[in-house]
């Protein structure tokens, strides 16, 4: 229980400062902090695929991306309200992920790393061929609408961070409570041991389809946040590179773990914002520190704490 106490202590230090956060920050900070909270629910539901599941997949921003399409083809298109768009910026990147992920799902290591760079490639060629007309081709789609409820308009910047604050606050809490579900053991074991947990009963196919049908639907609905904060969408916003960020992000801050996740998206992301007047300099001093963080920290700046016997079989021994 200690443990448990010390994430939600972290958990909820993190939201009160964030909660705050538009009282005392510019412009210019209030946009990164709004694309960062984006970013960490991105790498949360990375964290489900990579961190938890065990899987090597890096192509997440794929679903990324098809959540904000999917936002600004209905709204744009189709006039359809944003929220309206949300349900299906949800579904479609859950469709696509099984649609995809069912006849690989039983590669494992590079294997499937490679298979899901490819998925990636293949969605940016789509966005940028401008398939159906619908794309917008590499310019992209611009004009998204804001959000309208009850006769206010979520246009100001401050309603969008909250907005994207919403969103990250019920990630944590699916992801705070992943590790006590049925889902979140079944998905320590597989991670441990794949041949032990299918000795186990454990249906390690079914549930790393879950796993991906999590992951993209949480990544679907920060697309279309990200989409509603900048009111519009370009393929180089979901490339391949993107998908190494949040690859990244994971490794280095720690997989599997809540804080681990809000630190990585936070050197990799803020960072270099930070020391953004040292332009390409920066990247290279980036690059140094993330190739050290592997050779100190090889679980990450704050990996999970957990021993060979999970504390969901612990907590009842004397």
């Amino acid at each position: 229980m200690k443990s448990i106490n010390k994430t939600n202590l972290i958990a909820l230090g993190f939201l009160i400062v964030m909660g705050i956060l538009p009282l005392v920050a510019n412009s210019a900070w209030l946009a990164i902090g709004t694309t960062f909270l984006v970013y960490a629910v991105v790498a949360f539901s990375q964290d489900i695929i990579l961190g938890r599941a065990g899987a090597f997949h890096m192509g997440h921003a794929l679903f990324f991306g098809l959540g904000a399409y999917s936002t600004a083809i209905l709204n744009v298109h189709f006039g359809w309200p944003i929220l309206a768009t949300w349900i299906p910026a949800v579904i479609i990147p859950v469709i696509i992920a099984i649609l995809l992920a069912g006849p690989i799902i039983h590669l494992r290591g590079d294997y499937l790393l490679v298979a899901t760079i490819g998925f990636n490639i293949i969605f940016i060629q789509i966005l940028q061929n401008d398939v159906f007309g619908l794309t917008g081709g590499p310019n992209g789609i611009f004009g998204i609408d804001v959000v309208r409820l009850f006769g206010f308009e979520f246009s100001s910047q401050i309603s969008i961070y909250y907005l994207a604050f919403i969103l990250l606050g019920i990630t944590m809490f699916i992801m705070r409570n992943l590790d006590g579900s049925k889902f979140g053991r079944a998905m320590f074991y597989i991670n441990k041991d794949v041949i032990a947990a299918q000795s186990m009963g454990i249906n390690v196919r079914y549930y790393k389809l879950y796993a991906f049908a999590l992951g993209s639907g949480i990544a679907g609905a920060a697309g279309s946040m990200f989409a509603l904060q900048y009111s519009a969408v370009s393929p180089e916003a979901f490339n391949v590179m993107q998908s190494i960020l949040f690859f990244t992000i994971v490794l280095v801050g720690g997989s599997a773990s809540l804080p681990g996740v809000l630190i990585g998206t936070f050197v990799m992301f803020v960072l270099p914002e930070i020391f953004r007047e040292f332009q390409t300099a920066r990247y290279l001093v980036f690059g140094i520190a993330m190739i050290l963080t592997m050779i100190l920290r090889p679980r990450g700046i704050w990996p999970v704490r957990f021993g060979n016997i999970p504390n969901f079989l612990k907590k009842d021994v004397k």
